[in-house]
């Protein structure tokens, strides 16, 4: 998967502070979506699920 956006830096920094074994056990295409999807798919919310803060 070819990177043409540009990372923000709060989503760069949210990922950077997950602890390294979520990190380490996200796929490459999970961390793309990570740091630029618009809507991420539900296995990965389901992956984040204790870091997600909900409304």
């Amino acid at each position: 998967m070819k990177n043409e956006k540009k990372t923000d830096m709060e989503r760069q920094i949210s990922f950077d502070s997950l602890p390294p074994n979520i990190r380490e056990n996200m796929t490459e295409e999970e961390k793309q979506l990570f740091l630029h999807a618009e809507e991420w798919p539900e296995s990965l919310f389901e992956k984040l699920d204790e870091f997600i803060v909900k409304d």
